[in-house]
C-alpha cells in the first residue's frame, strides 16, 4: 500500500486516527446495546485482536470507556480505568454527542480528567452518535542523573 493510501485510511478509520496500533491490548468498559459497533470493529481491526471485557484482570495498553451522563460519577470511572492500563497508556472516553441521550458536557469531561490526573485532548467525532476524547495517563518521571 502506498503512503498516500495509508494516510487516507487513517483519515477514514477512526481507530487509526485515535492511535490504536497492532498488538495493543485494549480493555473495553461500559459496553451496552447503544455502543457504536462499527467503531468497536475498527478498533479490533486496528489492534488485530478482540477487545478485552471488564473482567480482564491484566494490564492493558489502552482502555475504551463508553460513558453516559447517567452512568454515575465520571471522575470515579476514569480513576478506575487508570488502574487497568500501563503507565503512559491512554483512555478513549466515548460519550454521546450533543442532543443524544446521555450527553456529557465537555466541561465535565475536562474537570473529571483533570481530577483523575489525566491529560485530555480535544474531542473528536468517532461515529454517528458518539464523540471521543483521548485521555493520557502521566508517564513515569525519568530518574535524575
Amino acid at each position: 500500500m502506498s503512503a498516500t493510501a495509508d494516510h487516507a485510511e487513517e483519515r477514514t478509520n477512526p481507530a487509526g486516527r485515535l492511535g490504536f496500533q497492532p498488538g495493543q491490548v485494549v480493555q473495553e468498559i461500559g459496553y451496552d446495546d447503544d455502543v457504536d459497533q462499527e467503531l468497536r470493529e475498527a478498533i479490533e481491526e486496528a489492534v488485530e485482536g478482540d477487545l478485552m471485557d471488564e473482567d480482564y484482570d491484566d494490564v492493558a495498553d489502552a482502555v475504551v470507556l463508553w460513558f453516559r451522563d447517567d452512568d454515575g460519577d465520571l471522575t470515579d470511572a476514569l480513576v478506575d480505568a487508570t488502574t487497568y492500563i500501563e503507565e503512559g497508556g491512554a483512555i478513549l472516553l466515548l460519550t454521546p454527542k450533543t442532543g443524544r441521550s446521555g450527553y456529557v458536557e465537555p466541561s465535565d469531561i475536562q474537570d473529571a480528567a483533570t481530577t483523575a490526573g489525566l491529560t485530555a485532548s480535544k474531542s473528536v467525532s468517532v461515529g454517528k452518535d458518539w464523540s471521543g476524547s483521548r485521555l493520557a495517563t502521566p508517564k513515569a518521571a525519568k530518574p535524575k542523573k
